[in-house]
């Protein structure tokens, strides 16, 4: 192995980077709805129906995972492995010690319980490294420079981040602290669940010269049994590697997990795009006194206000949440007529939706401004502002469709979806050869939403039809000969291909996704 970079110091060994990562969220926000599974084997299933065998594995607790249980898995070949209490009690040819508990996926929910814990973040960033930042890269990881509460404090730090986000959300994350963005993330899996590893810049290298190279950023399976081929295990022998040999070998990927293998990455922690909203929550000892609530909103109403002026962002809608004892979360919104910019309209309209609330005993309240808009526009006329439809309550909006491919690129006649967007693992897909893979006449590609933020792609049989509510997974995948669509189903969205189209694994720096792409 190499020795050390360089004799002086580098600069950017001055960067803290931690990388927050969510243990099992799915299945932890069912526990913190039902307290009675906890410890208990909890499958959580995209496009799954009580009582049902459809639909396929999206995160399976610890606990289901030494059954054999995991992400992407058919939920028939689960329960397999895994029967249902409920099953296991009726059949006498079952033990109820060795079964489990399978609950379908509530995207909904899920989303609010990511947003205590984002808020959660986000305040002990701003508490100590004004200048820190935050990137949120899904619903249940995130990445923080807080450089300036230097590595004499990184660890205590952390330790509080993990502490404050179990307290005030609910659930339980994983940290890793490093120089850099790539070695956060392998630390923050190295001792999952609710593990804190901090990696000083001196030893970087040590720590992950002994991991399996798969265990790098960026690598994924394929692109680790290739590596195993040419006689590379570990993230070492990754370091001491050839990069020109690499980079024939596998392109700008190779030199890029070169460097990660030394603990090089050059990246920046800068937020994703612009805020879709703006919002302020704070705890509190559990009362249903009105007087403390209301002052509690109208300052968290003037907060928030301030940011947004801060941003120059306008806003369209107004909120409040309130949490009640233990995890009951709550949310009302209103709509105004166009953007603006008044702090005392919030206060107004945030008072006026709490009121709902005025005797419940209440552990958290919020404030939030959305639909946010951040370009120079006239403001709406103050006198306009009521919404005609009136207030809009969480349990009142339509049902959030699944999640459908996320981004198209296009190149000439050329033209992409991403199919796919998960965790290692988060999929069954087999490459066939030069990374392409193909459909038979009888096949879909069903696209849901992931744990991690991308989409869960599964394929069906469907037979003829388009959108079948109950289709059986299947495991070859072969040309289809369709024109490529997507069509909303009870299970998500159905994916066809083009004539003339494949679906390409792409290995990014990111986690492993899947491009339809028109052939070459």
């Amino acid at each position: 192995m190499d020795g050390p970079l360089s004799a002086e110091r580098d600069p950017r060994d001055d960067r803290v980077v931690c990388h927050v990562d969510m243990d099992c969220f799915y299945a932890a926000c069912e526990r913190l709805r039902e307290p009675a599974l906890r410890g208990e084997p909890l499958v959580v299933g995209m496009g799954y129906e009580p009582n049902e065998d459809i639909g396929a594995v999206a995160t399976a607790s610890y606990e289901a995972r030494e059954y054999g249980v995991g992400s992407a898995m058919p939920i028939s070949e689960a329960l397999e492995r895994l029967p249902r209490k409920v099953d296991a009690a009726r059949d006498d040819d079952l033990d109820v010690a060795e079964a489990g508990f399978y609950r379908p996926v509530d995207m909904g929910f899920y989303k609010e319980v990511s947003a205590e814990v984002r808020a959660a973040v986000e305040a002990a960033v701003a508490e100590a490294d004004p200048d820190g930042t935050v990137r949120n890269v899904s619903i249940d990881e995130s990445y923080l420079d807080v450089s300036a509460v230097g590595w004499d404090a990184a660890e205590s730090f952390a330790a509080a981040l993990r502490e404050r986000i179990e307290r005030e959300a609910g659930v339980t994350a994983s940290v890793g602290v490093a120089p850099n963005m790539s070695t956060a993330k392998v630390a923050s899996d190295y001792d999952k669940p609710d593990g804190l590893v901090v990696v000083r810049p001196d030893e970087v290298r040590d720590f992950l010269a002994p991991l399996p190279v798969g265990e790098l950023h960026g690598v994924g399976p394929v692109t680790a049994d290739r590596l195993a081929e040419l006689g590379i295990e570990t993230a070492g022998d990754l370091a001491a590697a050839d990069p020109a040999a690499l980079a024939d070998a596998f392109g700008s990927r190779g030199r890029a997990v070169h460097r990660h293998a030394r603990g090089v990455d050059d990246r920046e922690v800068t937020p994703v795009g612009k805020p879709k909203s703006l919002s302020s929550e704070k705890a509190l000892s559990t009362t249903d006194d009105g007087t403390t609530k209301r002052e509690l909103v109208a300052g968290l109403a003037a907060e928030v206000a301030e940011r947004a002026r801060s941003k120059g962002a306008l806003y369209k809608t107004i909120g409040v949440k309130v949490v009640r004892p233990p995890f009951d979360i709550n949310t009302r919104a209103r709509s105004l007529s166009g953007p603006v910019d008044d702090p005392d309209l919030v206060e107004e309209v945030a008072l006026d939706l709490l009121s709902e609330f005025a005797d419940d005993r209440v552990r958290k309240l919020g404030v939030r401004v959305s639909n946010l808009d951040f370009a120079d526009a006239e403001q709406a006329s103050l006198a306009g502002w009521e919404d005609p439809e009136g207030d809009v309550e969480a349990g009142d909006r339509p049902p959030r469709r699944a999640a459908g491919p996320r981004s198209t690129t296009s190149t000439g006649d050329r033209r992409g979806y991403v199919a796919a967007g998960a965790k290692r693992g988060m999929n069954k897909l087999a490459p066939a050869g030069d990374g392409r893979w193909r459909l038979a006449p009888h096949a879909h590609l069903i696209v849901y939403e992931a744990e991690d933020g991308g989409e869960l792609l599964t394929v069906y049989d469907c037979g003829a039809a388009q959108a079948p509510p109950r289709a059986q997974v299947v495991g070859h995948l072969v040309r289809v000969d369709a024109a490529h669509e997507r069509e909303r189903s009870p299970t998500g969205y159905v994916v066809k291909l083009r004539e003339d189209a494949d679906l390409v694994r792409q290995d990014g720096e990111g986690p492993d996704h899947y491009v339809v792409r028109a052939r070459e």
